[in-house]
């Protein structure tokens, strides 16, 4: 089996029902098996561009570990049939989003693509990933950034609150 790390986040319709139905539907995807869940984290939004008459509303983040028998493209597409089920729409980039499925590793693979980079290009800089991240594999170190343990030493965390 291969171990993945995946991230899921919501601010639109209801953004904890998100989160816990995309924490189900990632538990029932074939050959795959949830290991580990993260607590839920509310973070204030980052880059994300909506109507400037409105503020962003805030999002709900979660991290799971997996073990699955798919390759790594193979469980990207069964992620985003998960966001095309909940309401997905990419009208923009960085857009709010009913929900967002980020696969960020998968086993020491590194891979570029149309489609898929690994590891996750971002994850090292972002603290709504490296808390729930840390939260499940605080012994985790990712590619070419060192462990997440002395990351999260040198990470600022303002505007993430565990739920």
């Amino acid at each position: 089996m291969n171990q993945a790390f995946v991230a899921l986040g919501s601010n639109l319709q209801d953004p904890v029902k998100q989160v816990q139905n995309a924490l189900h539907a990632v538990g029932n995807i074939p050959r795959t098996c949830l290991v580990k869940q993260s607590s839920l984290y509310q973070t204030a939004p980052i880059d994300c561009v909506y109507d400037p008459q409105q503020p962003v509303p805030d999002f709900i983040n979660a991290v799971v570990l997996l073990e699955t028998d798919l390759t790594p493209l193979a469980l990207l597409e069964a992620l985003f049939d998960i966001e095309k089920t909940a309401g997905r729409e990419r009208p923009y980039i960085n857009a709010p989003r009913v929900l967002d499925c980020d696969l960020l590793l998968y086993n020491d693979i590194t891979m570029h693509t149309s489609k898929l980079t690994l590891p996750h290009p971002r994850m090292h800089s972002r603290g709504f990933i490296l808390l729930p991240l840390f939260e499940i594999a605080p012994h985790l170190s990712l590619p070419n950034h060192g462990k997440i343990a002395q990351l999260m030493e040198s990470h600022q965390f303002t505007g993430i609150k565990k739920l």
